[in-house]
């Protein structure tokens, strides 16, 4: 698979909070301080590089929704769990800059579970 064939999604199209989502994941696979600077509420935290250690931590019968900073890290995590582990997803298109940009609400804080 390569990074051209990974759909992507506007922020316009997705919830502004995906805490009571139930057919939904939001992961965000940014470094802790991005996370902590600002992210998606009702998001999970999963940084890229533990992504191989904790993918089991995703809900893989929910729609699967990935967002970095611009789309580079999403994308590159989309095409491992697609590659690795059959996962199918979607990469939200210009990742937090866009969100932002876009008006959409962020949370600002480190995860509650450390993550």
């Amino acid at each position: 698979m390569s990074i051209g064939d990974i759909p992507e999604v506007s922020v316009t199209e997705l919830p502004d909070d995906f805490t009571a989502v139930t057919d939904a994941v939001m992961l965000d696979v940014r470094e802790d301080d991005e996370w902590a600077n600002g992210h998606i509420r009702g998001a999970i935290h999963i940084p890229m590089g533990d992504i191989p250690v904790r993918y089991d931590e995703i809900d893989q019968d929910a729609d699967l929704y990935v967002v970095c900073h611009a789309s580079g890290r999403s994308m590159r995590v989309l095409q491992y769990l697609k590659q690795q582990l059959g996962y199918e997803g979607t990469c939200v298109e210009g990742g937090m800059l866009a969100w932002v940009q876009g008006g959409k609400p962020v949370e600002v804080g480190p995860a509650e579970n450390g993550n």
